[in-house]
């Protein structure tokens, strides 16, 4: 199936007279016939259902077409995208283990990746991602257990070359892990490029709605853990009596693990609530794609020719710095655009609070055009020094094009330009 097709069909395949639309499981628990199943399913999670927590069926055919749309070979959801960015980096490392991050990235997964998980005893080794590869293999230690990045960063609006990045990765052993939210499946399509595991908010286009905060992790089934250091999946696990999960499930042992262990012992999971609401607006995800990507060139080509606007970076531009990348990796550029308005922070504040349609907002990739000022909002907890490494400056603005007509859009930016 075409992508168009997977976002109606992948996942939940109705049987006769059962409901057409995916229906809502709102149960914690589910019904064995014998204390004796309950024990093989205690001995091994992945036979059936045990508790909602970390596995709920409503939720589940949600990960089944995620993982059908990026060409994976399963996935997991989670209440977050950071707490998907976090489980995805503890499935791997341990305390006294670290792995290496491009510094280009969303403010808030900076944040855990360069505090809080150092508390936690795993460091984080961030890099520059335009680096030529002896610049990034030379941040390696001998426990770096993985390689991060974002395929399209934000808010800085950089292109990751996924096909070095999984080149330098897989030199060390280690995995490429990306986080797709902004393309998303439809745009790009990371695993085909060398990726291994897939991260996304999935509150952002996935949802498109800003009804429901959540992440997902989508394993390729591509990498082999035994060739590298990952104790946690190939030696046994003392608390499934003794499984190792490489030798049990083989390709499907990074995301078993993630479930199985991670997700039954934070019990970050989703409610099957959410998980209809993610589902909706999965269904919408490849139409809404296209315009937010037909809209968003129309905007970044607008600011572009406005005098009031010292810079744009919006990748589907001819003449930006990552626009061939992009033209390599994506089939859009989405509809984000970057842009630093002349006069720093008070006159982009100022343009802001004159936008009428667009509204001020700690969120993007909606359905409505919305606005956010990062240095004094999601980047706000930034050092100087990161915030320019993030590719963020006091008068930049994050530009999130909605699905309003066009010509609304643009006439609300010139009379706040004004």
């Amino acid at each position: 199936m075409r992508d168009e097709t997977k976002c109606l069909h992948s996942g939940y395949t109705p049987k006769n007279a059962e409901p057409r639309v995916l229906p809502i499981v709102q149960s914690t628990t589910y019904y064995y016939d014998s204390a004796e199943d309950i024990g093989k399913v205690f001995d091994d999670p992945s036979v059936s259902l045990i508790y909602s927590r970390f596995e709920n069926p409503t939720v589940m055919a949600v990960e089944e077409k995620i993982a059908a749309l990026e060409g994976g070979l399963a996935a997991m959801c989670a209440s977050s995208g950071q707490m998907a960015s976090m489980l995805a980096i503890l499935n791997l490392c341990n305390a006294g283990d670290s792995f290496i991050s491009t510094s280009a990235i969303y403010g808030g997964t900076v944040n855990l990746f360069a505090h809080s998980l150092r508390k936690l005893g795993i460091e984080c080794i961030f890099v520059d991602g335009d680096a030529d590869e002896d610049e990034i293999l030379a941040a390696f230690k001998p426990n770096t257990k993985a390689v991060f990045g974002e395929t399209l960063a934000n808010p800085a609006l950089t292109v990751l070359d996924i096909e070095k990045m999984a080149k330098i990765a897989h030199s060390k052993n280690v995995p490429l892990i990306v986080d797709n939210t902004f393309p998303t499946p439809i745009l790009c399509k990371p695993f085909q490029y060398g990726v291994d595991i897939i991260i996304h908010s999935t509150s952002k286009y996935m949802d498109g709605h800003a009804l429901q905060v959540g992440g997902v992790i989508v394993d390729s089934g591509n990498f082999d853990w035994t060739k590298g250091d990952f104790p946690g999946l190939t030696q046994p696990d003392v608390t499934y009596h003794g499984i190792t999960y490489t030798d049990t499930y083989g390709k499907l042992a990074y995301i078993l693990k993630a479930r199985m262990q991670l997700m039954r012992d934070f019990g970050a999971y989703p409610s099957a609530h959410a998980g209809f609401l993610l589902n909706l607006g999965l269904e919408t995800l490849a139409l809404r794609m296209e315009r937010y990507c037909q809209s968003g060139l129309r905007v970044a080509e607008y600011f572009q020719a406005s005098n009031k606007i010292e810079s744009v970076r919006y990748p589907g531009l001819p003449g930006d710095k990552y626009y061939s990348l992009a033209q390599k990796y994506f089939k859009g550029a989405s509809g984000v655009v970057t842009v630093n308005v002349k006069g720093g922070r008070e006159a982009a504040m100022r343009f802001m609070d004159n936008l009428k349609i667009a509204s001020n907002q700690v969120h993007v990739a909606d359905i409505r055009t919305c606005v956010q000022h990062p240095a004094s909002s999601t980047h706000r907890q930034l050092t100087d020094e990161q915030l320019t490494a993030a590719g963020v400056s006091p008068g930049t603005v994050r530009f999130s094009v909605g699905l309003e007509h066009i010509d609304d859009i643009l006439e609300d930016i010139e009379q706040a330009l004004r």
